[in-house]
């Protein structure tokens, strides 16, 4: 009788259709794939690992990590989001939001720390997404989201001041008032030469945006002062003569060493990381989902997040999520299916397989320039008005979520966002006060 309940419950309607949620995108799309599918998404994964390869480089750069683990994370995570996500064009791998969360955590643990807490977020994002968290998305207050964006985007751009105008500043500090302090008593060290070659860079990005939207742009922006740089012999850093020979192999898988006091110590922060991971990844694939007409499989994502990530930390790579603006130009390049994004991974291995030195070439002004123009995209300007025309408690939340990010901590900050937003729903739906509650006898 039980054997029965329970065979009839796992061929239930009901459970079919969950288990159908979470299935992979990927299944269902390949049923009517064809070569002419193929060939966009072969061009759409080559286009956006042109995008993703320098942008790869200089997060992990600025996240205190070797540019090397940018790398790793894109094409370890970026197939298994592709291959596994509930999105049909997600490209996911290292993004700017996470610059924040890992410098601090690289910072406090250590990198085998970092690569601990990657590890224990994506089995958090795992639980998430079997218990079928990826709907909660909703319930998370828009100006909350769009408050720490911003204030992550600051940070970004302040971290990026020393490498654009060429600073000699011996460590720049965590702290956002410290880092202004040491970098404006190092101003008298600045080098045109690097501030020509960044600002440089970030014209060409910006006009080859407007000229030729589908193009890769960015590799061929950093590339090209890059190459002026190297054949001119000017004295501006570069990723080799900072951090000498990318390798030009994978890494071995390895577990992560893992013991009770690590976990305790490191759960905060992968709990931030699966919530930064989960967040970015379901408004990414909503953004797709506007660009293409289609429909994205929440709780799918949440799964393959967890997945990549976990990917990602065996491999020695950094925290992963879907890409807003790698999915976006997969989109506008032609990519159709989840073969563009793998695609792209491939793409960047073969890279590192067959070119890793060309990169050491790369101009660390430049990737500056790049990652400024990154964090003021990704702060989206162009609906700063509109923030300020919402209504008092929006405006309220967005401004304490932005200031809390710069001047404390992105942890508090999104568990303060996150409580007053919920509090304000309450209030919202007035939700009343017990009025007939009385002290317990003690």
């Amino acid at each position: 009788m039980y054997i029965g309940f329970v065979s009839s419950w796992v061929q239930s309607p009901v459970l079919e259709a969950v288990a159908d949620l979470m299935k992979p995108k990927i299944l269902t799309t390949l049923t009517t794939y064809d070569r002419r599918q193929f060939a966009d998404d072969l061009v759409a994964g080559i286009t956006v690992a042109m995008v993703a390869l320098p942008l790869s480089l200089a997060i992990a750069i600025a996240s205190g990590a070797a540019p090397e683990k940018g790398l790793v994370t894109a094409i370890v995570a970026g197939f298994l989001i592709s291959l596994l996500g509930g999105s049909r064009v997600q490209i996911g791998g290292p993004t700017g939001a996470f610059i924040v969360v890992v410098f601090g955590v690289i910072s406090e643990h250590g990198y085998d720390g970092l690569v601990l807490a990657t590890f224990m977020a994506g089995i958090i994002m795992l639980v998430a997404g079997y218990l079928r968290a990826g709907n909660l998305v909703a319930f998370v207050p828009e100006s909350v989201i769009n408050g720490f964006t911003i204030g992550i985007g600051v940070i970004i751009a302040t971290s990026q001041i020393k490498d654009l105008f060429g600073l000699s500043v011996a460590q720049v500090t965590a702290e956002f008032i410290a880092k202004i302090e040491a970098l404006w008593g190092a101003r008298h060290t600045v080098n045109l030469l690097a501030l020509g070659i960044g600002l440089a860079t970030m014209a060409s990005i910006v006009a080859l945006r407007r000229l030729a939207p589908k193009f890769p742009g960015l590799i061929v922006a950093v590339g090209l002062t890059s190459a002026i740089v190297a054949m001119a012999v000017l004295p501006v850093d570069t990723i080799f003569s900072r951090f000498g020979e990318l390798p030009r192999a994978l890494p071995v898988p390895a577990l992560p060493v893992i013991s009770a006091e690590r976990v305790a110590e490191l759960l905060p922060s992968a709990f931030v990381i699966a919530f930064l991971a989960s967040i970015e990844s379901l408004l990414s694939a909503m953004v797709a989902d506007k660009m293409i007409g289609g429909h994205h499989r929440p709780n799918a994502e949440v799964l393959a997040q967890g997945f990549a990530n976990i990917g990602s930390a065996l491999f020695g790579g950094l925290p992963a999520t879907g890409a807003i603006a790698r999915t976006a130009t997969n989109v506008r390049a032609g990519g159709k299916t989840p073969v563009a994004g793998l695609v792209h991974a491939l793409t960047i291995l073969l890279v590192m397989l067959l070119a890793a030195p060309l990169a050491g070439y790369l101009a660390m002004p430049a990737l500056a320039g790049l990652l400024i123009l990154t964090a003021w995209n990704m702060s989206e300007p162009h609906k700063w008005r509109g923030y300020m025309q919402a209504r008092k408690s929006d405006r309220v939340l967005l401004v304490l979520t932005l200031v809390l990010t710069v001047f404390a901590d992105l942890t508090i900050a999104i568990g303060v966002g996150v409580s007053c937003g919920l509090a304000l729903r309450l209030r919202g739906h007035n939700a009343d006060i017990e009025k007939d509650w009385t002290p317990p006898d003690r």
